[in-house]
């Protein structure tokens, strides 16, 4: 993409969703997120009814009798967004690719989050980690987050989700509020995930197309996996392909849903004709 092209894009997104981030997305942001960390501040003495599991045993050890930690609310926190960039994203039959909505919606979180003076970094990945920009401060950094978005090329063909939350979990040692973005048409991340959401306070946002829920009954249609790169003939008025094809579309997302809310992380699930505003402003209320 020629670099004054990509810059009026850049531009256009940033007009788009800076005022959504600041005008309906900052408030909810902060409440749903801001202040559920904590940190360490001091130690005192055990008094009779504090947990047993905040004695810090060194203390202890060392004067002879118990001491407990004590922590206080964490007022920045560090937002991570893990963006599926594998070829399944750039798909859509409406008016815009999932990677397009991902984008903007990358673009609202990181507007929210530099809003309320916080950190923000982006993992992309694809069935391997493709780039990583570590968390920073800043309009600048929010900008350059957005034009890697807007014009990255991914090496990968599949999608490895469960590369990326170990490269989460495996960089970040302290707690970060993470948004997964994917289209989630794979599987075999749970234990990823469950290790992952013990540190991180996770949310998976499901992207996907109509086209891909239900698939219309239009005669023989050509399709091409982007992952794998198979063709093949679809004989899309035959009832039996049809439900074959929904099926598999309903396994995944349920396997999404249920993977994640057993690790007691977040989902939101939006179809690219829908509005992301709606679907995001419902769960930020939600978390409250």
């Amino acid at each position: 993409m020629e670099a004054s092209e990509l810059l009026k894009k850049v531009r256009k997104i940033e007009i788009k969703v800076k005022g959504l981030s600041k005008h309906i997305f900052s408030g909810e942001y902060q409440s749903a997120f801001k202040g559920r960390g904590m940190s360490f501040s001091e130690v005192r003495d055990y008094q009779y009814g504090d947990d047993v599991r905040n004695i810090d045993w060194n203390v202890t050890a060392r004067y002879n009798q118990p001491y407990v930690k004590v922590f206080e609310e964490e007022r920045e926190l560090t937002v991570m967004v893990l963006v599926d960039v594998s070829p399944s994203s750039f798909f859509g039959t409406r008016n815009q690719m999932k990677n397009e909505i991902i984008t903007e919606i990358c673009a609202v979180l990181a507007f929210s989050a530099m809003t309320n003076n916080d950190k923000v970094g982006v993992i992309f990945f694809s069935d391997k980690i493709e780039k990583f920009i570590p968390p920073k401060k800043g309009k600048t950094h929010v900008l350059r987050i957005i034009r890697e978005l807007l014009d990255y090329k991914p090496a990968g063909k599949g999608t490895d989700l469960a590369e990326a939350l170990r490269y989460l979990n495996n960089f970040l040692k302290k707690r970060s509020i993470a948004f997964v973005l994917s289209d989630f048409m794979t599987r075999d991340y749970e234990d990823a995930l469950r290790v992952a959401a013990r540190r991180h306070d996770i949310t998976g946002i499901h992207l996907y197309d109509p086209a891909e829920q239900e698939l219309p009954p239009v005669g023989l249609i050509h399709t091409l996996d982007p992952e794998t790169g198979e063709q093949l003939w679809i004989d899309s008025s035959d009832k039996s392909t049809r439900k074959k094809y929904e099926d598999w579309f309903k396994g995944n997302y349920t396997y999404f849903k249920n993977t994640f809310l057993k690790s007691n992380s977040g989902v939101v699930s939006i179809q690219t004709n829908e509005s992301y505003v709606n679907a995001l402003l419902k769960y930020f209320k939600r978390r409250q």
